[in-house]
């Protein structure tokens, strides 16, 4: 029997029988009003009313009902787009069957319905049948998308963007995957305006990775991408403000194009901070990191960082540290007003911190400091427990910043009722007003010396208050050497992200590594390579003079100087003069008799009892291993640069009996090569000689020539990078800032430094001793970062940066120099220096 039955029935109310027979539990049935539908959807009835009903005939195990129904759905999705829509999870659960041809036929079909609605949803299901196992899914996800490409072509571009991006990202050196060009910037700004808003969001993150060639283009992308800026998405938002914050870095900083930008900036992020607290949240957190860079972009929107007594206490302490940002003398009141009314609301950590915040208020604009310590005392009145402890702390900053300007105020404070911890530095307080202004303060710190000695039964505060009088009362000048000693003054700009750590984040507005105001690197694993940074300015010079601050500096690094070789590694070797003294080369030697290795430090004796202390630390090496003996004798440890142990250059096999093992050390400022000789054969070695060629670091590495009384032998030797390493290679602060951001960003790799048992003092340390010298140390959320430098004896200058997260063992490296070839010796002597 044939199929032909279901072309001929004539029944009258043939949908509502055939809507029966759909629903019906026996699946043979179901089957026969499928195979009904179909033919009349063939000889042109519409059967669109029975969509619901079929689409629900999906969920079978039956190949020939899935085909029947799927060829229906090709059919009517497009005039039931909405009703299609119940179909995806149906599609999607296929995708991942068992069977490869329902694989299959569940793809075709996707890319068959022509809904933009359901073409949404085909992307993902797309990518991992492209990665099917069976060679016919994959054949027929690849045609797939050559119709997803038909049917919406921005769709393929964005999300073919964010797949090299992807890939990119996972790995430096796919760097050329994606060329990005001026072409290819074109192009992805033009699908920019008909993807979806995901879509958008990849496009945007590719082009902010783009530095444009001049000023002329960094303005057109600007002109083309601002308009994505009032889009309803948070995360459209944030990834063209990441871009215009990247391309404002080329632009004049004083012109009125960049004056217009600041302005369009300002409304769509405040925008941001009406919607759920969660995006709040992620807006302020990406909006601290703006504020931080360009302060001007917010600094008349103050109100909208106003706390709300109804938000989260997460979007509080945020908003909190913006205002402090944002803080200014034009809106001091202002803000001083809002903070003492937050002073007095019931989450604890919120008042702390508000407390807090009026004191850097105080730090941070010097003309409203004393409006700042008048309302701290006015808080102080309140005698609430934790609001006068955090308002005594903040005052303690606050004479750090403006020593003898109100320590007056101390005669106000409270002693006896206080915390402990309050009362001890309370104590210190008046001692030292009095050290200061004794005449003034006598009677006060009798009284409060009187009060810890006498009337307190805390053992510590007693002890600190005897302390204390007994110093008074015995020697006023060592109570000042003691209380009095110096500390540096207290600046706002203590709480700022790490300049260079800033411009990277910047670099990544709208991820998370914004939220965490952490680089990826530092929270996913595998995340190394390349570190993004902003593209430089265009008078990149002036720029970097302006941004840090400093004059230009008077000589830059000195470049590589090659010294060329000499023309014969052997010359003439019966002629080689080695020197004066005894020498182990020149001595004979006899079978069977190792030689003691050659002396590093020089054959110098020193007499430590004749010679005096400065004398011992002023000395060359003999000294420096006479105060190593010292610090053995004291329990101190010793400070020694890092010495290979030795390797075996020539051994008796290819020396007719002569061993050489050897090794190299930096000494004296100097490079010595430490040898031992031992003589394997039967008979006596006389009449050493050696010759080395030079390169640019004037020795020749690779070949040595060792000539005695039986022959000529040739041996390799392996000179560690470190001993090139040059005692001046300490660069100036401002020069290592200038010079990091002059070498191409192209030119930074990072490596990670596994299982290190040290923390950034013995680093640095350990470094220093090798002649790797710390410019400066910064603590950035619980993490030490090192800036390093070193100079290699041809004048090659090497910038590091080292990141040591105290809970991890493993170590971020990141190197910066014009010759990137030296980039794997470095990182080898950083892990031979560490792990020894």
């Amino acid at each position: 029997m044939t199929d032909s039955k279901y072309f001929t029935t004539t029944k009258k109310g043939e949908i509502f029988e055939l809507k029966a027979e759909l629903n019906s539990d026996k699946k043979e049935k179901k089957k026969e009003a499928v195979k009904k539908v179909i033919a009349s959807m063939t000889v042109g009835k519409d059967v669109s009313a029975l969509f619901p009903d079929v689409v629900n005939c999906m969920q079978t195990d039956n190949l020939e009902l899935k085909k029947l129904v799927y060829l229906y759905l090709m059919n009517y999705a497009k005039s039931q787009p909405d009703m299609a829509i119940m179909a995806v999870n149906t599609f999607v659960k296929d995708c991942e069957d068992s069977n490869p041809l329902i694989r299959a036929l569940a793809v075709r079909t996707m890319g068959c319905i022509r809904v933009d609605k359901i073409t949404e949803y085909l992307c993902e299901p797309l990518r991992k049948c492209l990665k099917d196992e069976d060679p016919y899914v994959r054949k027929t996800a690849a045609v797939c998308v050559a119709k997803l490409h038909d049917i919406n072509a921005q769709l393929v571009v964005a999300n073919a963007v964010a797949a090299i991006s992807e890939i990119m990202d996972a790995s430096p050196n796919a760097a050329s995957v994606l060329e990005m060009n001026s072409g290819t910037i074109n192009k992805l700004l033009t699908a920019l305006n008909e993807c979806t808003e995901w879509g958008q969001v990849f496009i945007l993150d590719s082009i902010s990775n783009y530095t444009p060639k001049d000023e002329r283009e960094a303005q057109s992308i600007c002109e083309r991408v601002t308009p994505r800026l009032a889009h309803a998405n948070a995360a459209v938002v944030l990834s063209a403000v990441k871009v215009v914050m990247k391309l404002m870095e080329m632009l004049d900083t004083g012109g009125d194009y960049v004056t217009s930008l600041v302005k369009k900036l300002a409304p769509p992020l405040v925008t941001l901070l009406s919607a759920e607290p969660e995006i709040q949240y992620v807006a302020l957190r990406n909006i601290n990191l703006i504020v931080q860079k360009r302060s001007e972009i917010l600094k008349n929107e103050m109100k909208v960082f106003f706390v709300k007594y109804n938000d989260p206490i997460y979007v509080k302490l945020e908003k909190l540290d913006i205002m402090i940002r944002l803080t200014s003398q034009s809106n001091i009141a202002q803000v001083l007003a809002e903070l003492k009314e937050y002073a007095t609301e019931v989450d604890v950590d919120f008042v702390r911190k508000s407390v807090r915040a009026i004191g850097r208020c105080a730090i941070k604009v010097e003309p409203a400091a004393e409006r700042c310590v008048s309302t701290l005392l006015d808080l102080i009145q309140t005698k609430v427990n934790y609001v006068v402890q955090e308002a005594i702390v903040v005052i303690k900053d606050i004479f750090r910043k403006y020593p003898n300007k109100y320590e007056s105020i101390i005669a106000t404070l409270m002693l006896s009722d206080e915390n402990t911890q309050v009362q001890l530095q309370l104590l210190t307080a008046i001692v030292k007003l009095f050290l200061k202004r004794p005449t003034d303060t006598q009677e006060l710190v009798q009284q409060v010396l009187s009060l810890s000695t006498q009337d307190s039964d805390n053992p510590d505060l007693r002890d600190r208050g005897y302390i204390y009088w007994r110093l008074l009362s015995t020697d006023p000048a060592a109570a000042k050497e003691v209380v009095l000693a110096e500390k540096p003054l207290i600046s706002e700009e203590t709480d700022l992200i790490e300049p260079t750590l800033l411009d990277e984040l910047i670099c990544h507005i709208s991820s998370l590594a914004s939220v965490y105001h952490k680089p990826p690197n530092a929270f996913v694993e595998g995340r190394g390579g390349l570190r993004k940074v902003l593209p430089p300015k265009s008078e990149q010079a002036e720029g970097l003079v302006e941004e840090l601050g400093a004059q230009e500096p008077t000589a830059a690094p000195p470049q590589p100087t090659v010294i060329p070789g000499a023309d014969s590694l052997i010359g003439d070797l019966l002629d080689m003069d080695m020197g004066s003294g005894p020498s182990m080369m020149q001595q004979q030697m006899y079978p069977a008799q190792p030689a003691a290795p050659t002396p590093a430090g020089g054959s110098g004796g020193m007499d430590i009892f004749g010679e005096g202390l400065d004398n011992l630390l002023g000395g060359g090496s003999t000294g420096g291993d006479m105060l190593g003996g010292l610090g053995d004798i004291f329990g101190m440890p010793q400070t020694q640069s890092y010495v290979p142990p030795q390797e075996v250059w020539l051994p008796a096999s290819k020396g007719k009996g002569l061993e050489i093992t050897g090794t190299f050390a930096r000494k004296n400022n100097q490079i010595n090569m430490e040898l031992t000789f031992t003589n394997k054969a039967m008979q006596p070695m006389s009449g050493f000689a050696v010759q080395f060629n030079k390169n640019s670091f004037g020795l020749m590495p690779a070949q040595v020539a060792i000539k005695n009384n039986i022959d000529v032998f040739y041996m390799s030797t392996h000179v560690p990078l470190h001993v090139l390493f040059m005692e001046d290679g300490e660069m100036d602060k401002k020069i290592f800032l200038a010079t990091w951001k002059d070498i191409p960003s192209p030119n930074e790799v990072q490596y990670t430094i596994n299982n290190v048992p040290h923390n950034a003092d013995t680093v640095s340390s350990k470094l220093r001793n090798n002649n790797v010298f710390t410019i400066a140390k910064r603590n950035v959320e619980g993490q030490d970062m090192l800036y390093q430098s070193l100079k290699l004896t041809n004048g090659i200058w090497i910038l590091a940066e080292l990141k040591i997260q105290p809970s991890n063992p493993s170590f971020v490296l990141s190197l910066k120099a014009r010759a990137v070839d030296v980039y794997e010796a470095v990182k080898q002597v950083y892990e031979n220096i560490l792990h020894n």
